[in-house]
């Protein structure tokens, strides 16, 4: 190569025409008996450049990829997962969200299912931060029974509001006031007719969600100690909405729910002698990453301001 030039690489397609018009060449001056050989190599050096350039193209398929996961992965990180509980999402996280995005500049991924399973994830790096509906106390001792090697004492919780617990009854029902010590007595099953409470001859029915939600963890913290519910032939769902559908198909009943799923329905609430609270934290393990921190206090802004 001569000193100060630069030799370009032809194209495969180029080279390919270059070895043609060289075959066609030699082919005119060679013997007949070496064109077959001559037209062989040929072939088999197109195909060489054609697997060369197959190569190259996968090559450059896979740079982009491994950029393309890199910039996924980037983005992903500044995502934050809150996951636990219904009550938290329905009164927090989902309907402010946006908001919470704009003023932190993560992407809020919410998981709403229990309080204890949001624990659970958050102490399982499935979850930045898990939302409780009742003190950490309460919701450890949940998980604990069935996980008891997990690092609690590394949780923090951090208040953001106090709702209360609502307790809804079927619209024929006539009773619509009763004291927290009678409905302690509900739970428990010590008083199992309506009758007793100056209402129709009519079995109490209790409806809830099951355990490990928050709602239920403060009203037995709240009414019953360290004690469950017992009540007989309690009704057992999943979710807090399905609460409300079932009060108003069974005359009898007697549903705890959230008190915002009961603002956003029909549902007649039953009026207690004083309210029970629940608490809303949001939990991280550990102390808080910046970007956690940073919603929590967004968080904590919304409640202030009375929304």
């Amino acid at each position: 190569m001569t000193a100060g030039h630069t030799r370009q690489i032809p194209s495969p397609e180029a080279a390919t025409n270059e070895l043609r018009n060289a075959q066609n060449e030699v082919a005119r001056k060679s013997p007949f008996k070496y064109r077959f050989v001559l037209q062989r190599f040929v072939i088999a050096m197109e195909n060489t450049f054609v697997w060369l350039l197959k190569l190259s193209c996968n090559r450059l398929l896979l740079a982009v990829m491994v950029v393309g996961s890199a910039g996924i992965s980037a983005a992903r990180s500044d995502d934050l997962v809150l996951q636990g509980s219904t009550t938290f999402a329905t009164r927090f996280t989902q309907p402010y969200a946006r908001e919470v995005e704009a003023q932190t500049g993560h992407h809020l991924e919410i998981i709403p299912n229990k309080s204890s399973l949001g624990l659970l994830a958050l102490l399982e790096h499935r979850a930045d931060l898990a939302m409780i509906s009742t003190t950490l106390e309460n919701e450890v001792e949940i998980v604990r029974k069935s996980d008891p090697g997990l690092p609690f004492e590394r949780l923090q919780a951090f208040e953001v509001d106090r709702v209360h617990v609502a307790l809804v009854i079927h619209p024929d029902n006539p009773v619509r006031h009763a004291r927290l010590q009678d409905i302690a007595k509900i739970l428990t099953g010590e008083i199992f007719n309506w009758k007793q409470l100056g209402g129709p001859d009519l079995p109490i029915r209790l409806v809830a969600v099951r355990n490990g939600g928050g709602t239920i963890a403060s009203i037995e913290a709240r009414l019953l100690g360290a004690a469950h519910i017992s009540a007989p032939d309690a009704i057992r769902v999943q979710v807090g909405t399905q609460v409300i559908r079932v009060v108003a198909q069974e005359p009898g009943a007697i549903g705890i729910t959230q008190a915002a799923i009961v603002k956003s329905s029909s549902a007649i609430e039953l009026i207690t002698d004083e309210r029970i609270e629940q608490i809303l934290n949001l939990v991280s393990l550990g102390d808080p990453s910046p970007g956690a921190k940073a919603a929590i206090e967004a968080f904590r802004r919304i409640a202030h301001q009375g929304i």
